[in-house]
């Protein structure tokens, strides 16, 4: 059985989906990454709407925490992404 059958079980759009699978690849032991938006649209051939879009459906989910990270002199730096699992 696949450690993502929980996520095809799930009514999710397919962009949700896509990006889950995106950031649980590139996530370390902890279920934490950190890419851009325009890095995982860019890899997953999305648009950068669709990349938010699809983060607030897997926040809406419960399958997903985001964090904003700062800078040392405040400014703003990447999100965390936390994933989790159904």
């Amino acid at each position: 059985m696949s450690k993502l059958n929980f996520l095809y079980r799930m009514e999710l759009l397919h962009r949700a989906v896509s990006v889950y699978i995106y950031l649980a690849d590139r996530a370390n032991k902890d279920g934490e990454c950190w890419p851009s938006i325009p890095t995982i649209a860019a890899e997953l051939k999305l648009s950068q709407s669709t990349v938010r879009r699809a983060l607030q459906d897997l926040r809406k989910a419960d399958l997903l925490e985001t964090k904003q990270r700062y800078r040392t002199k405040g400014g703003k730096s990447s999100l965390l992404y936390k994933i989790r699992s159904g």
